[in-house]
């Protein structure tokens, strides 16, 4: 079956160009300029981007992935399916090791069913001092033993760990992590500049939302914050939710590490496309209100309530990022960074047909997965 989307405004991250495209058995097979040789679906000159990529999300829709409960994962995935996220990671948050290791072999099914890209586990090799949401008395000490133990549970699935580098036993858990092909990524961390640079390292690539749950930049001690931005190794997570991160420390990041080192997550507890009230994140108690989910007791931010298409949108309109540099920041870096930029992160011949349909405004006027509408524009 072939279906070609004429009158688009197709952005990629080279630029925007009117133009069409081809599908085909849900990939493109052609991307033209200006008006298309034959027939096909108008999109009335509304823009089109690349499906987003979502490496940090711990649900929606009333469901949390560090449950396992697999109907539910399927209910917060088809929500974030719906605010224009087609390739999603599963973050869990700090757990007892066997609630940990249920909910990755549940989990695993999914990606198996190729309904999620992979598992991520927020935890529980961070630091106290800094754990944020999570629960104190579930903290371990890294061990890649043990680690091993939960990749065994993913059965290939685990694509990313976010550890406190200074941990004991931590810069040993990240090369075995990386030698296993999983992603380390630095976060909830106390760490010194320099016991950052020791993870870097050892084998450490992403920074777990960079700014939140990390000392602040100091001019005499920059900590974490200072080494993970400057490292060229190094993909910096950021939760634009205008909650997290102040728009002006967005843009200072993004000056520093470039739109081939920066990454927009969500980093979405159930909460997400629901309204306040009362929700669960592992164990803790969150309570959202006007959006804004913390934890029941205490003061610590609890995740967010954002969806990617949020996210795209504050960062042309709040962050003052062109269309062509938010894409990269929504779908081509993370793609990278998970290594799938092979079949999905830009409108390319070859990859699959996940897209979003953008009104002027940037809302999701329509939703593209494998070649198949999810929200018909």
């Amino acid at each position: 079956m072939s279906l070609t989307l004429a009158d688009a405004r197709i952005v990629t991250p080279e630029g925007v160009h009117d133009g069409w495209l081809t599908i085909e058995d849900g990939r493109i097979t052609h991307v033209g300029h200006g008006a298309a040789p034959r027939a096909g679906h108008s999109l009335g000159g509304r823009h089109v981007v690349p499906g987003f990529v979502d490496l940090h999300n711990h649900g929606g829709a009333g469901g949390s992935f560090p449950t396992g409960e697999q109907d539910r994962a399927r209910e917060a995935v088809a929500l974030h399916e719906r605010h224009g996220t087609t390739t999603m990671v599963a973050s869990l948050v700090t757990g007892a090791l066997d609630d940990l290791a249920r909910a990755t072999s549940s989990l695993a099914e999914l990606c198996d069913d190729g309904l999620l890209a992979g598992i991520h586990f927020e935890g529980p090799y961070i630091s106290r001092a800094r754990c944020g949401a999570h629960n104190p008395g579930l903290l371990r000490e890294p061990s890649p033993r043990e680690f091993g133990e939960l990749l065994k549970a993913g059965r290939g699935h685990v694509r990313m760990l976010t550890i406190a580098p200074e941990l004991p036993g931590a810069l040993e858990t990240i090369r075995m992590a990386a030698a296993e092909g999983v992603l380390a990524a630095l976060g909830h961390s106390d760490a010194t500049y320099e016991q950052t640079l020791a993870g870097i390292e050892a084998g450490a690539t992403v920074a777990t939302h960079l700014y939140n749950a990390l000392p602040p930049l100091g001019h005499r001690a920059p900590g974490p914050i200072a080494a993970l931005l400057e490292d060229e190794r190094v993909t910096i997570e950021l939760i634009n939710d205008g909650v997290h991160v102040h728009p002006a420390m967005l843009r200072l990041a993004y000056e520093v590490a470039g739109p081939a080192r920066t990454a927009l997550i969500t980093d979405a507890m159930a909460a997400a496309g629901m309204g306040d009230g009362t929700y669960v994140l592992g164990s803790m108690d969150v309570i959202v209100t006007d959006g804004v989910a913390r934890l029941a007791e205490g003061d610590s931010i609890a995740g967010s309530t954002l969806t990617m298409d949020v996210a795209f949108r504050r960062a042309v309109q709040e962050v003052g990022l062109t269309l062509s540099e938010a894409v990269q920041l929504t779908s081509l870096t993370p793609a990278r960074v998970l290594g799938v930029a092979d079949r999905a992160g830009s409108i390319a011949v070859g990859k699959a047909a996940d897209l979003v349909v953008l009104s002027d405004e940037l809302e999701v006027a329509g939703v593209m997965k494998r070649g198949a509408w999810v929200v018909e524009p």
